[in-house]
């Protein structure tokens, strides 16, 4: 991906149905399936695809990412809290 989001692509609602439709595709899933709650881990994300989703949401956010995102922030409702903190914080500047 390497459309850069627009400023409504950055709210918390759109954030989360991006980052659910992510890890559906990594999975190979109907984002129907992907839990937003559950760990990364326990739904199968693999450490490929944990830093693949890293490099996806520096290209799509143009936010630079700590590698070790999906462990630090293990669910898609964690990650869409702290993406939507960054990136609020960024815009603010």
């Amino acid at each position: 991906m390497t459309d850069t989001a627009s400023a409504a692509d950055t709210a918390p609602e759109a954030i989360h149905t991006w980052l659910v439709d992510r890890v559906a595709y990594y999975l190979e899933r109907p984002a129907t399936d992907v839990d937003p709650g559950a760990d990364l881990a326990e739904l199968g994300l693999d450490s490929v695809y944990a830093l693949t989703l890293c490099g996806d949401v520096e290209d799509r956010y143009a936010l630079v990412v700590e590698p070790t995102l999906a462990w630090d922030h293990p669910t898609i409702e964690a990650i869409t809290a702290h993406l939507a903190t960054e990136l609020a914080h960024r815009d603010a500047s």
